[in-house]
């Protein structure tokens, strides 16, 4: 049975597009408890201009404050080499290098082409590896562009040129929520007949009430020992850049199907329930989660000790 590791992505995509602004000791705490949960990839900050996203301003502040077990690993996003060294100079474990498919959200969220784009990328990636992180890339807007549309044929290409700079891993986020199964089937048919980048991610929202169903197809599709898909406590998270981008798919909502469908899943259940009500509470926005609203079932019921076993 194929593995499913659980990328926590709230305190950095959960977060950036909420209208308050976390105190930084806020963050840590946040990450603190999602590494008591059982968390072992967590997306901690991204090292971009804090008068772009606000939301993520002191990052090297929290990676400098987040407890360092052996088995965590945080990873920073970055945009540019000088994000790259930022994140890596912070202690970062890994670096996710955002590189978009459209030119116009390109253009719009970066404020250049892709093509200048992928040669950032390449300074990132190089930067990284000097520093000794572990390299991973995310091919934003995927699945469609708020601004272009369908993107289906700029995919292929724009993977083609980011496979060869020597990635760990390969991610594909559909960052505003359009994407259906068929195209998480012909992107992992991409990925793995093609054999350059080890490691697979996906990136969903919920926008459409399509994610949990492209988290399976990503799942049941591959012929990998293990993937890796992001999700975000309580389900919060947007792209400032991208209209009507709402929610990430819910840790707890993707882990509840995970056990339900027979993996060990290595995170609380009863507890991130909590940690999803404590966090709306900070950030004054309502728990897009279900899970917390109609509770568990069978194997998968979260109770006074959570559900934990080992991914």
């Amino acid at each position: 049975m194929v593995a499913v590791d659980i990328v926590e992505v709230g305190p950095r995509d959960g977060l950036q597009n909420e209208r308050r602004v976390l105190e930084v000791d806020t963050r840590i705490e946040l990450i603190r408890r999602m590494v008591e949960r059982g968390a072992h990839r967590i997306e901690a900050a991204s090292f971009v201009r804090p008068d772009r996203v606000p939301q993520m301003a002191s990052a090297e502040e929290v990676l400098a404050g987040v407890p360092r077990p052996a088995d965590v690993s945080y990873i920073g996003l970055v945009l540019n080499g000088r994000g790259a060294q930022r994140a890596v100079d912070a202690g970062c474990d890994e670096i996710n290098v955002v590189v978009p498919v459209s030119e116009e959200f390109s253009r719009r969220n970066q404020g250049m082409g892709v093509a200048e784009m992928l040669g950032h990328a390449g300074s990132a990636i190089a930067l990284a590896r000097q520093g000794g992180a572990r390299v991973s890339v995310t091919l934003a807007v995927a699945f469609g562009c708020p601004f272009s549309g369908v993107v289906d044929d700029r995919v292929p290409e724009i993977y083609d040129r980011v496979a060869d700079l020597g990635l760990d891993e390969i991610a594909f986020a559909d960052t505003v929520g359009v994407g259906v199964p068929r195209q998480v089937r012909e992107l992992v048919r991409l990925v793995e007949a093609d054999g350059r980048v080890p490691d697979l991610r996906f990136h969903f929202h919920n926008t459409r009430n399509t994610g949990y169903a492209n988290a399976m197809a990503a799942w049941e599709a591959t012929t990998r020992d293990r993937i890796a898909l992001d999700a975000s406590v309580g389900g919060f998270g947007g792209c400032p850049f991208a209209p009507r981008a709402t929610g990430n798919i819910a840790t707890e909502d993707l882990a509840y199907l995970m056990i339900g469908e027979g993996l060990e899943v290595d995170l609380d259940l009863a507890d991130l329930l909590q940690d999803a009500e404590w966090l709306a509470a900070e950030l004054g926005s309502p728990v897009q989660a279900l899970l917390g609203r109609s509770g568990g079932f069978g194997t998968a019921t979260p109770t006074g000790a959570g559900r934990r076993a080992r991914a």
